[in-house]
């Protein structure tokens, strides 16, 4: 009896250490060039192991070109918490690295939305190329 509860005990530990031990970490790469913009959330809320996902990172602001590449992991403290709270409060860090401005690109800045783009789309017309136009960034 003594060595079954012994062997038992053993191996719950051992699948609480296998379970909390990984490290979750996925990476979406968009093939844009990255800049050195980086927005990094260390603690997104989450819930039930995930099932609820934090809410969205807000990246129009900072990153105006889109981003190159989006990050989520769970850290060793984010496992710990998870740990604590039994799946309850599952905290990711979330990673995003904002994409740089295309290269080959003429950029076009202004605050009067028409003149901008009647400007970028005679460059384009004229060049052959594509504009990159931001609206208010004077």
């Amino acid at each position: 009896m003594r060595t079954i509860r012994m062997e038992s005990c053993l191996v719950g530990v051992l699948l609480l250490v296998v379970s909390t031990g990984a490290c979750y970490h996925a990476t979406v790469d968009t093939g844009l060039a990255p800049s050195d913009q980086v927005i990094d959330k260390p603690w997104a809320h989450s819930f039930l192991y995930g099932l609820v996902p934090p809410s969205t990172v807000e990246t129009v602001a900072k990153c105006p070109n889109g981003a190159a590449k989006v990050e989520t992991q769970l850290s060793f403290l984010n496992h710990v918490a998870s740990f604590v709270t039994a799946g309850i409060y599952t905290p990711m860090q979330i990673r995003v690295t904002c994409a740089a401005v295309p290269q080959g690109k003429t950029a076009m800045t202004g605050n009067d939305p028409g003149a901008v783009v009647a400007e970028a789309a005679e460059t384009s017309y004229q060049h052959q190329t594509p504009v990159y136009v931001e609206i208010g960034q004077e």
